[in-house]
């Protein structure tokens, strides 16, 4: 709303500008325009710079269909790529529409790559003429798929275990064998921490991702190795998993929010465990170049296949379903560390053989004045 106010300011100023000057020109002496035109000329300046700064394109043509005026924005959007070509044949169009009195809105799907999303507009000017507005809507395009998404498949996530209560409840109530009503009871109990384990991840995510300001704090690597171990410890145990974990230098500190970097970092090292064969083994590690500082989570697990690594960072996104029910596994582990990732300025990466394992490596700064180490004495 408040862009569209703006934006029509600045174009009502341009073309009073446009009008004034012709006037100007051709009822006054030559001395007298060029005062009259001296005059002028930082408004029209201060115009133009503001049109530049807009976020969106904007296209002016005259009476006659002409283009008068495109600021920087629309200009960047004209060229002889497919995508610039569609849309300049999309403003022309709304352009001849607008100067016979028409308003059109139109939004374009452009493939790419890279994929966009373009919305055009066009209008009649009040004075003759017309304009088009031109916005890359890719953004918010994307930003409303994941929202849709993220309803659907939370709404499916925790429809299924609430559903699952509610049969297993009406099958208790008319049950009178101890051995059945103990086994329903358990089963309950399984679907309900299923059911809550959704809450709680759902819970951490909006706190990483709404937690304000980060905290840049100077933490022990060691500690956060080892509190990330300590968390996964029973389920390792349950699963007959080994964690080996290398103690780092004491040197080794990284700067961030030790609650966000233990929680990423057991998430990964949870999430070894879980796709770890009975038996199995995962390794924890961690080392520096002195300006970042690694982590590294490596098991030889089932691994993920080659199509799926592009979006295993996606909440809900799940490479076997199958074993996520299995392991109580919600789909969000993955985000998280992303998010977490991010927050710090660092990233991470996963390198996987299906049948062989994966190595994940979290990467985020490491403390000021920390020297490099090598991998023996970073851990």
């Amino acid at each position: 709303m408040i862009l569209g106010i703006v934006i029509g300011l600045c174009v009502g100023a341009l073309i009073s500008f446009v009008l004034l000057r012709r006037r100007d020109t051709t009822g006054m002496s030559r001395a007298g325009v060029t005062e009259s035109v001296n005059g002028r000329s930082t408004t029209s300046e201060a115009v133009e710079v503001a049109m530049d700064s807009l976020s969106v394109g904007v296209v002016i043509a005259g009476v006659d269909g002409a283009v008068t005026y495109r600021n920087l924005m629309a200009r960047g959007l004209s060229g002889t790529m497919p995508a610039d070509v569609l849309i300049d044949e999309a403003i022309e169009v709304h352009l001849r529409a607008a100067l016979t009195g028409e308003t059109r809105r139109q939004v374009l799907e452009l493939y790419g790559p890279p994929r966009r999303v373009v919305a055009v507009s066009a209008s009649p000017l009040p004075r003759g003429g017309a304009v088009a507005i031109i916005e890359d809507a890719t953004e918010r395009s994307r930003l409303d798929a994941v929202r849709t998404d993220f309803v659907a498949n939370i709404s499916h996530e925790l429809k299924t275990p609430v559903g699952a209560l509610a049969v297993l409840a009406e099958a208790l109530s008319m049950e009178d064998q101890p051995e059945v009503v103990h086994r329903l009871a358990d089963k309950m109990v399984e679907e309900a921490l299923r059911a809550g384990r959704t809450i709680d991840d759902l819970l951490e995510l909006s706190r990483i991702e709404l937690g304000g300001e980060a905290v840049k704090d100077v933490v022990s690597v060691g500690l956060v190795i080892a509190e990330s171990v300590d968390r996964v410890r029973p389920l390792a145990e349950r699963r007959d998993i080994s964690v080996a974990s290398s103690e780092p230098s004491d040197r080794s500190k990284v700067v961030g929010d030790r609650r966000q970097l233990v929680s990423a970092l057991g998430n990964l090292v949870e999430n070894a465990v879980k796709y770890s064969e009975p038996g199995g083994r995962v390794e924890v590690s961690s080392r520096t170049d002195g300006v970042w500082v690694e982590f590294v989570v490596r098991d030889f697990g089932i691994g993920i296949p080659e199509r799926d690594l592009a979006r295993i960072f996606e909440r809900f996104y799940r490479v076997d379903r199958a074993r996520s029910r299995e392991t109580g596994g919600t789909g969000l582990g993955l985000a998280i560390v992303r998010h977490v990732a991010d927050n710090h300025g660092g990233e991470v990466t996963v390198v996987s053989t299906e049948g062989e394992g994966s190595t994940f490596v979290l990467r985020v700064p490491a403390a000021p004045g920390l020297v490099a180490a090598s991998m023996p004495e970073a851990g």
